[in-house]
């Protein structure tokens, strides 16, 4: 028995954030001093960092849920399977559900509950529940169906990855370009095809600080009262490139395959630059070269939406060969991610 992805789905907001939109910004550091840069200085070196040229926001009047339940709709429709044979719902997410302006985490009941209901499932022995583990959470979510299917406790499992960073953006801080909102959902089922997940791997670190690198703090001109995301932009980046290549080599390792077949990498949209150093490391522990259009990119316009960029991206080019990617029948991918916690983990899948 295999376990694969029969179905997948994303909603990607309509409101379109352009760079040019942060343009009357007062950006201050972490100290609460104001930056003396120019504004359409800060947002070039911005974009030369990050690759962002505009994310995606939900409607004032939308939430997390809203989006999900698309997602999830598509991806229940993809697959072909009825909601009701459903075993579990796992969400990730790192923010929770929050209204317009509330600035208030809101996961209670959590969001899984929400997301079963507003898909009308009836069945009881379907359950919901969410799982926080940073950015990396949906890879995370798709492993733990995996264990549910093999241990014989499911057969089809709906995982999702949904977040609204937006409603948790400190304007005063250049950080806030990163984020984005974005829903991405698929269906794990157990399969007599072959192919689906071939080897996983995960990590976390803690020990020297790590656990602080992202974190919820005040804003940066006041230095108190509401909390918003926020990041040591620097010690993530280093701790990325140290740290996530040898934990996707351990995972490809595991699979018995050979790097040479790898087709697509799928790794947490965070920065393109870091993403590109990371997988030309990746690569360089093998002592071989990156091949080109191995590693499919979306944050230039999607901006970063943390659990939903690898499903949404994965979604994308299964359905629309998006910016000329295709995925065929036993093509060989990987799964990575990297976020708070800090978490890293990986997935060899084969299509």
């Amino acid at each position: 028995m295999n376990v694969k992805i029969t179905g997948s789905g994303s909603s990607i907001p309509q409101q379109i954030q352009n760079n040019s939109g942060f343009s009357q910004n007062s950006f201050y550091d972490a100290e609460g001093n104001p930056i003396s840069n120019p504004n359409e200085e800060i947002i070039e070196k911005f974009k030369a960092i990050t690759g962002i040229e505009q994310r995606r926001y939900i409607k004032n009047d939308e939430t997390v849920i809203d989006i999900a339940i698309v997602a999830s709709n598509r991806a229940i429709e993809d697959a072909k399977v009825d909601p009701e044979t459903l075993d579990y719902i796992i969400v990730a997410h790192n923010v929770g559900d929050i209204a317009l302006n509330s600035n208030q985490v809101n996961t209670l009941p959590c969001l899984a509950a929400k997301i079963k209901a507003g898909l009308r499932i009836k069945n009881p022995n379907c359950v919901a529940y969410d799982i926080l583990f940073g950015c990396p959470g949906w890879v995370e979510g798709v492993i733990q169906a995996k264990a549910f299917i093999k241990a014989g406790m499911a057969k089809k499992c709906l995982v999702i990855g949904a977040d609204t960073l937006s409603r948790v953006l400190d304007q005063t801080d250049r950080d806030s370009m990163i984020y984005a909102d974005g829903a991405g959902a698929t269906v794990i089922e157990e399969s007599q095809e072959e192919g689906g997940i071939l080897s996983h791997k995960t990590v976390t670190y803690t020990f020297d600080g790590e656990a602080d690198y992202i974190f919820y703090g005040p804003s940066n001109q006041s230095g108190q009262g509401t909390k918003y995301i926020k990041m040591h932009g620097r010690k993530v980046y280093e701790f990325a490139l140290s740290h996530v290549p040898s934990a996707i080599q351990h995972c490809l390792d595991a699979s018995g395959e050979s790097i040479d077949n790898v087709k697509k990498i799928f790794i947490h949209q965070a920065n393109l630059k870091m993403d590109d150093a990371i997988i030309k490391r990746l690569y360089r522990l093998y002592k071989k070269p990156m091949p080109e259009g191995v590693l499919p990119m979306n944050i230039q316009e999607f901006g970063n939406s943390s659990v939903a960029t690898v499903p949404t991206l994965f979604d994308l080019i299964r359905k629309e060969n998006y910016k000329g990617h295709e995925l065929h029948k036993g093509d060989l991918i990987l799964f990575a991610s990297v976020g708070a916690g800090m978490n890293i983990n990986a997935i060899t899948y084969r299509i």
